[in-house]
């Protein structure tokens, strides 16, 4: 089923009523699999554990007990979580190819000239809004691979010039999202040497998707091994942001499969105009919905029509709610983190990063809301994780949500009771 939506100024939520599927996907994101994928990552002489924020103040503010943000604006020096996804499925790739076990290849043999000599060089196509891009253009030249970046229609300069600097073919095309990737997919194919390293899945591609996850689950193994250092031994709620949701398949796969039988509640939030994963649990039937059109939001990292199909399996299974947010809660989120509360950090996210921030602060906030704030049980003795997927990755747009106040709410007539 396919749908056209534009841009909505209001929140719209629902809880998981889908029809369960057997759940086939799940172990993908295993304990074991990830811990695979954070080896590797640890290998690259760039690897710094990113940062988890504690934010006592606003907590308390909130009302909740306490409040984590992971945040992946440090991550490898590219201000983005992405490049843990794409330089993991690269190398699962080359793996494959050589019979190398992952483990075997660090990133010190992979970027040797006699290794490179050995494998030559794939050329690696994806489609992107910015950041999954990137992470590949960079891997690609670390690993002496190539890139070939194909980006939709309203793409910024600045993310586009941030890819050509790793050395990538780029371009931005009068496509959406969805139809870049099939662009990519089809131009690929093409290509003798070429391989699609897409952060989406479907009908007879799953591999990488599901290896793209994978390196996804690096930073959840991270959150939760520094949320343990802090004494909290187990997150009560997840609110993650998607697009086309493997990042959420990820980091709900990963805690699905570390708590199994005592999950934390998990919660999605969406680009209002992109809300796929909203729409398809609005059906209830295990069935996906496809939006179509421009997908225009400010969450040019959301903006995804078309579900992945290996992560919808896991959030039907075992996902709380699903929502679509309007731009104005994602620019709230924005500067929630940037401008704090006395004694709390300050966390330059950018609109994709910070949706989540502003969702939570909305229904703790707003009596509007409370029936939101009910359905995923928010309360004082609620532990929340949140991630800040990436940093001010838009300067130009950054200081319009943070200088010049765009999508501010004074005028939507939200009540505050706290």
């Amino acid at each position: 089923m396919n749908m056209n939506r534009t841009n909505n100024e209001e929140l719209v939520f629902t809880t998981n009523q889908i029809r369960k599927s057997d759940d086939q996907w799940l172990s993908i994101m295993s304990e074991e699999n990830v811990a695979k994928a954070l080896r590797f990552h640890r290998s690259f002489p760039q690897y710094k554990v990113t940062p988890l924020h504690k934010l006592e103040m606003l907590a308390d503010y909130l009302g909740i007990d306490s409040l984590y943000v992971k945040d992946e604006s440090y991550r490898f020096g590219l201000n983005a979580f992405k490049v843990l996804g794409g330089s993991f499925a690269m190398t699962q790739y080359i793996s494959q190819k050589t019979g190398i076990p992952v483990d075997d290849l660090p990133y010190s043999k992979l970027s040797s000239p006699a290794f490179r000599k050995k494998m030559g060089q794939t050329t690696f196509y994806t489609a992107t809004d910015g950041n999954h891009g990137r992470g590949v253009a960079w891997a690609a030249k670390r690993l002496g691979q190539k890139a070939v970046v194909r980006m939709p229609h309203g793409s910024s300069k600045v993310r586009r010039d941030n890819i050509a600097k790793e050395g990538a073919t780029v371009s931005i095309e009068n496509l959406n999202y969805d139809d870049c990737v099939r662009l990519a997919y089809a131009q690929s194919l093409k290509d003798k040497k070429g391989v699609i390293v897409q952060d989406t899945a479907w009908e007879g591609y799953t591999d990488i998707p599901s290896w793209i996850m994978q390196g996804y689950g690096s930073l959840s193994l991270e959150a939760e091994r520094q949320m343990l250092a802090d004494g909290c031994e187990r997150p009560t709620h997840i609110i993650v942001q998607a697009g086309v949701g493997s990042l959420a398949g990820s980091v709900i796969g990963y805690f699905a499969n570390r708590f199994k039988g005592n999950e934390p509640i998990m919660c999605v939030v969406e680009a209002g105009a992109a809300d796929c994963l909203y729409r398809s649990a609005m059906k209830k039937t295990g069935k996906t919905v496809n939006v179509t059109g421009k997908l225009d939001t400010i969450m040019a990292g959301l903006a995804c029509g078309e579900p992945n199909t290996i992560s919808w399996d896991i959030l039907r299974n075992h996902a709380a709610g699903f929502a679509g947010a309007p731009d104005w809660m994602s620019a709230m989120g924005t500067r929630i983190y940037g401008v704090p509360l006395f004694g709390d950090p300050e966390i330059i996210s950018g609109e994709s990063g910070s949706v989540t921030m502003g969702f939570l602060s909305c229904i703790m906030m707003y009596k509007r809301y409370e029936y939101i704030r009910k359905a995923l049980k928010l309360g004082p003795k609620s532990r929340v994780l949140l991630i800040s997927t990436e940093g001010n990755t838009d300067p130009v747009r950054f200081r319009e949500v943070v200088w010049n106040g765009l999508y501010g709410i004074r005028h939507r007539g939200q009540e505050e009771i706290r």
